[in-house]
């Protein structure tokens, strides 16, 4: 088994250099065997050794030409003892051709050779007189062994080679399937940031208006509310700039994206200070203790409840929101509800955010992680209704 392999890995890597020496050696082995005349014919002439020559060249075109080679070097073979020169065998000729065609992928012409070639060779022995017995018990069996070892040999370094084929094939494949995941990973990340940055604008813009217009209408009448909303500003636009530096950098070297903090349920009490601030009453029962939801949910989580507070403050003309977060057997529970009158067919910007990225996007992100979210107009105002597995499965 292990000369096998050596042989498969050393046609492999160098089949020109194989067939020469494969060649040489045919040609000097029925060279010697001619010289050794065994059985004293005294015909060792020139013209024998050519056709020792002969038979050598023809394995530099057994590659190319399978059957060829393997028909010519049977019909030499015949001429050869047709001719009267000194007996070389019939396998040793034909051997490398034999083993050539099998392995070529012509399994049957070479089993077909070789029955041919037992049969004539058998024949013209009983012909001569040989005595039958020695036929059946020694030459025979040992000529169909040689010949059966070839074709196996053949057969199972053509075997191993596909083998190699397929498996680099399959290697291939698997690393081209490997590059497509990686590949649609990041895409679904940039896709998660851009959500990320989506819904950090959109909240921190908001803030930026409400209080801009405080700060506007406060200037000259109360300075300190325009002081109080100017601070208001510059936190928020402060803490959104941090996140754009973050994020960004993450988008430079996507590989480093596994170090990111996330921000979680922990992190709302700023959402809700933020929108009390513009003067919209928040009531706010979380009860989700540190730990409790994966990573992925904790931030999909602050998400959408600042997504929701955004939409609340820049659409709703509410003047109250109540905010609930809650585990329940394994299902984190979310819910936004305003007193607002939600996103109106004259409201076109409010319409666009809710029905288009804002609502869209809290949606996909909820279905995603295995939940899902809806958003409805109610009596009292307007609702969003989140419901995410707590932990994410392994």
């Amino acid at each position: 088994m292990a000369s096998m392999d050596r042989t498969a890995r050393t046609e492999a890597a160098h089949p020109r250099l194989v067939d020469a020496l494969l060649a040489v050696g045919m040609a000097l082995a029925v060279s010697v065997v001619i010289a050794a005349d065994l059985e004293g014919t005294g015909q060792a002439q020139p013209a024998a050794y050519l056709f020792a020559v002969c038979f050598g060249l023809l394995m530099l075109a057994r590659r190319r030409f399978p059957r060829t080679v393997l028909a010519v070097t049977i019909l030499g073979i015949f001429a050869y003892y047709a001719l009267g020169y000194p007996p070389i065998g019939i396998s040793l000729p034909a051997v490398a051709a034999v083993y050539s065609a099998a392995e070529a992928n012509r399994t049957r012409w070479a089993a077909g050779a070789g029955a041919v070639l037992i049969a004539v060779s058998a024949y013209f022995r009983i012909k001569e007189g040989q005595p039958t017995a020695y036929l059946v018990s020694y030459e025979l069996i040992t000529n169909i062994a040689l010949i059966a070892a070839a074709i196996a040999l053949g057969v199972t370094v053509r075997m191993r080679r596909e083998s190699r084929a397929q498996q680099e094939r399959l290697n291939l494949l698997t690393a081209v399937q490997h590059a497509r995941e990686a590949e649609q990973r990041i895409h679904e990340e940039r896709i998660r940031m851009a959500r990320d940055l989506h819904d950090v604008i959109g909240h921190t813009m908001s803030v930026i208006s409400v209080h801009s217009n405080v700060a506007a209408e406060a200037i000259g009448n109360d300075d300190g509310a325009a002081t109080r909303a100017i601070e208001q500003i510059r936190t928020a636009t402060s803490e959104t700039m941090k996140e754009l530096r973050s994020t960004v950098k993450l988008l430079r070297s996507p590989e480093s994206g596994n170090g990111r903090t996330a921000v979680g349920l922990d992190g709302v009490e700023q959402l809700f200070a933020s929108a009390r601030e513009t003067g919209l009453e928040v009531d706010t029962s979380v009860t989700v203790a540190p730990g409790e939801l994966s990573g992925t949910i904790d931030a999909a989580a602050y998400r959408i409840v600042q997504e929701s507070l955004t939409n609340v403050i820049r659409h709703a003309d509410a003047s109250r929101v109540e905010v609930s977060a809650a585990v329940e057997d394994g299902v984190l529970r979310l819910e936004i509800a305003d007193n607002g009158r939600g996103p109106g067919a004259a409201d076109a910007a409010a319409t666009a955010d809710l029905t288009g990225h804002g609502l869209i996007g809290m949606r996909e992100r909820a279905i995603q992680l295995g939940g899902y979210l809806s958003a409805e107009k109610t009596s009292a105002g307007f609702v969003v209704r989140a419901q995410l597995p707590a932990r994410l499965e392994p």
